[in-house]
């Protein structure tokens, strides 16, 4: 029997590849409440701020919003930016710090996603982009635009 190996994305954190130079991308698990789990299967989920700090040897993604559905348990009170903890290795995890250890280093999360039947996180060592790289990307895109622009209309 074959399984699905597709990568069905819940989330993106596009402002992340618009501010950053993306260096190293790592594949996390998330430790999550059923009330969570929910939520993100109906697409409640906003990785916009999402970073990740390591503590104590352990990895955890803070400002990642998922916001509880209407029809949530009446007994748990559901925190929607709660900080999560996420599932490396240690390797990884030590990797991570030693990279955001340094200046102008630090580690978000890109995408959420799901594999098979969990949820997993994209996260990615980054470094900030100055003002002059962002307007390069901006330039690149808004050519890339006008070519296919061209090409459609020819």
């Amino acid at each position: 029997m074959k399984q699905n190996t597709s990568r069905a994305t819940i989330a993106r954190n596009r402002r992340a590849r618009f501010d950053y130079h993306i260096q190293n991308r790592y594949e996390a698990g998330l430790v999550l409440e059923g009330w969570e789990l929910k939520s993100i299967r109906a697409g409640q989920v906003q990785l916009s701020d999402a970073f990740v700090t390591i503590r104590d040897g352990e990895a955890y993604l803070h400002n990642a919003s998922i916001a509880p559905l209407a029809s949530a348990s009446s007994h748990v009170t559901p925190d929607p930016d709660r900080t999560r903890k996420l599932l490396l290795h240690t390797r990884e995890i030590a990797e991570i710090f030693r990279t955001t250890r340094l200046k102008g280093k630090s580690c978000v999360a890109l995408s959420m996603y799901w594999k098979h039947a969990f949820v997993k996180c994209e996260i990615a060592t980054v470094e900030g982009k100055k003002k002059y790289d962002k307007r390069k990307t901006i330039r690149d895109r808004e050519y890339q635009r006008s070519v296919q622009q061209t090409l459609r209309k020819s």
